[in-house]
């Protein structure tokens, strides 16, 4: 019996006591991160403790905008549940809220050949197939009209 690669889902998170807060606050549609409530330092991957000042830190909303730092473009089926996807775009993404807070995900919504650093992104938050978790994705922020 062969399997069909293409039919399976993406693999799934296993959040651990440092994420299991990302999942949980992404799972009810909203973007939490890891700060420091002493310091204000924003941590990403999450840590328990500051890395500046060792407080405890806490997961508070992000803004969901930033720029493109980094990205490639994945041209031949790699990842269990992406291959029809292919060209798809895989990006680090600083966010606005501090120098070098950044996260990864699919740039969404543009062709993979448009994607360029610097490209400025909005996050949303979409439903991971193939089980109960959700996943922040980017598209390209759209052009605000000019107000007379």
């Amino acid at each position: 019996m062969s399997i069909d690669w293409a039919k399976l889902p993406p693999p799934q998170p296993a959040p651990d006591l440092d994420s299991q807060g990302f999942w949980d606050s992404i799972g009810h549609g909203e973007l939490r991160l890891r700060r420091c409530p002493s310091c204000a330092l924003w941590h990403h991957p999450p840590l328990e403790h500051c890395r500046r000042c060792a407080t405890p830190t806490e997961f508070e909303p992000v803004t969901s905008t930033g720029t493109v730092y980094t990205f490639i473009v994945q041209r031949q089926p790699a990842v269990v549940g992406y291959s029809a996807l292919v060209p798809y775009t895989v990006a680090i993404v600083e966010l606005d809220d501090q120098p070098g807070l950044r996260l990864t995900g699919r740039i969404v919504d543009i062709d993979a050949d448009e994607v360029h650093i610097g490209m400025r992104v909005d996050s949303r938050i979409e439903l991971l197939p193939g089980g109960d978790f959700h996943i922040p994705v980017f598209s390209p922020t759209l052009p605000r009209e000019a107000t007379p």
